[in-house]
């Protein structure tokens, strides 16, 4: 989804457009999302939907709820989005795991030197399927071995009722994916 208000990525607007994710996919029980990244202007998301009808008005629903809060929040009125969703379905192994290390690491394609290894502006932290993590979300690890999670002075996503995501249902979103290998964290956004 491309927005024409920027930056959807700033500590300001984030945390409106998280709660916003995950009062979406708490919203109706035939849509959810999976898995999402959001970037300056545009946010990547896995959903799983029952239906195409489902996949549409859950699309229909979370454009709004984040237009209606972004807008409200910056004191801007009209449209945010730029165009309607693009969606593709995911039908193998392989699809699934290039889709999450495309939206878990598409930051890589954005950021500058030094940033975080995983990224916090998407749903990467609640994560466990890194090969790195050995399968552990990102904050489930020791604070010893916890890698760099947010660039500096961006505080962490707080980790409370509001998690923007729920867990997939679906064999291959779930534990299909795993038959093409654990997604790495040096994975570049290239993967489709």
């Amino acid at each position: 989804m491309r927005s024409k208000f920027r930056s959807l990525r700033t500590q300001f607007v984030f945390p409106t457009l998280r709660k916003a994710l995950a009062d979406a996919t708490r919203a109706r029980a035939d849509f959810r999302i999976t898995q999402f990244s959001v970037q300056g202007d545009h946010v990547h998301l896995l959903v799983e939907a029952d239906s195409k009808q489902a996949l549409s008005r859950g699309m229909q629903g979370l454009a709004i709820r984040v237009a209606r809060r972004v807008n409200r929040l910056v004191s801007r009125s009209g449209k945010l989005w730029a165009d309607r969703f693009f969606s593709r379905a995911l039908s193998s192994p392989r699809a699934v795991r290039n889709a999450l290390a495309y939206v878990l690491n598409n930051f890589r394609k954005h950021r500058t030197a030094g940033e975080a290894k995983i990224d916090a502006y998407s749903s990467a932290p609640y994560f466990a399927g890194f090969r790195e993590l050995r399968g552990k979300p990102a904050w489930d690890l020791p604070r010893s071995r916890r890698l760099p999670l947010t660039p500096q002075g961006v505080p962490p996503p707080a980790f409370d009722d509001d998690v923007p995501i729920l867990e997939a249902r679906t064999w291959l979103a779930r534990v299909g994916w795993r038959k093409a290998g654990l997604v790495t964290l040096a994975e570049g956004s290239h993967a489709s």
